[in-house]
């Protein structure tokens, strides 16, 4: 069965790091782009990074430039997104996503993991 599977959430204090994977399993992902959003409760989805199949174009949402950097295992089955300098508002639940690139910027992915809780303390 395909499935995305995120893990590596947890609580870090604001200037932190954590680093989050998505683990694709399922032949159905390849030649996918993969990436991240997140929801913060009583806000919109929000974009905030996506990689290719190549590993070679990636794409970031204003909020996170600088601070987050997405890669991918030379397998291409895993997506990391490592998280620097983080700040409060980055608190929320992170989505791992996979689609052709145009529909997963769009928010609109076919496929989505489960999500896992990402709290930044003040």
């Amino acid at each position: 069965q395909a499935q995305l599977v995120e893990s590596g959430g947890g609580l870090v204090q604001a200037g932190g790091s954590l680093r989050l994977s998505c683990v694709a399993s399922g032949r159905i992902f390849s030649g996918l782009d993969m990436g991240w959003f997140r929801q913060a409760p009583g806000k919109e989805r929000e974009f905030v990074s996506s990689i290719s199949w190549s590993g070679d174009s990636t794409q970031y949402g204003d909020s996170v430039k600088g601070r987050f950097t997405i890669s991918r295992d030379g397998a291409k089955t895993t997506v990391y997104l490592q998280m620097n300098s983080m700040k409060p508002e980055d608190t929320a639940v992170y989505y791992c996503v996979a689609d052709r690139a145009p529909v997963l910027e769009s928010g609109y992915s076919r496929y989505w993991g489960q999500g896992t809780q990402v709290t930044v303390s003040s």
